[in-house]
């Protein structure tokens, strides 16, 4: 399964990504802003991690790649999908840095919730954040999604102590 953007295409994960997305992985700058603990993983915990996502029933995986080079340069999902009520959690991390603040990101979460809102049927995505990634945090506030909650200090990261937001966006105020 494919879908298409102006500059990314999603296309299901698969277990010849597992490589690729280890590399990112276990990159700590850009784990950074997506880990809680900044460890570092075996290939063998990264091949059960994107098997785990592949196999289960209430997860969607895809890498993103460019259109134009067919380059892999991150992966988005959604996980914990909960058909009954009609809603999940959405990951999504850039692994390839030269790819960071271009607008990326962006093009694939859109891709993802067009997807969840009108393939899916979904009425509701939610996310965590950690406090300090503006981009991201920015990024989710212009597609419509709001602050639910905040787990206050649960992540120490650079000698201090940050927040985990979780937010949350609903099909009625989804912005296309």
């Amino acid at each position: 399964m494919l879908f298409y953007g102006d500059r990314i295409r999603l296309r299901k994960l698969a277990s010849e990504d597992v490589s690729i997305y280890h590399k990112w992985r276990n990159d700590i700058e850009v784990m950074h802003f997506t880990n809680p603990s900044l460890d570092v993983f075996t290939y063998a915990d990264t091949e059960k991690f994107v098997n785990s996502i592949i196999e289960a029933e209430n997860s969607k995986g895809y890498m993103i790649e460019e259109v134009e080079t067919d380059k892999p340069i991150g992966v988005t999902s959604l996980i914990n999908i909960d058909y009954g009520n009609r809603n999940a959690e959405c990951i999504i991390d850039i692994g390839d840095k030269d790819y960071w603040s271009k607008g990326f990101g962006r093009e694939s979460v859109k891709l993802l919730l067009d997807f969840t809102f009108k393939e899916l049927n979904l009425h509701k995505v939610y996310l965590r954040v950690f406090s300090f990634n503006d981009r991201a945090i920015n990024l989710y506030k212009k597609l419509g999604f709001v602050e639910e909650g905040t787990l206050n200090e649960q992540l120490y990261r650079d000698g201090a102590w940050h927040d985990i937001i979780f937010m949350g966006l609903l099909k009625r105020n989804y912005k296309e």
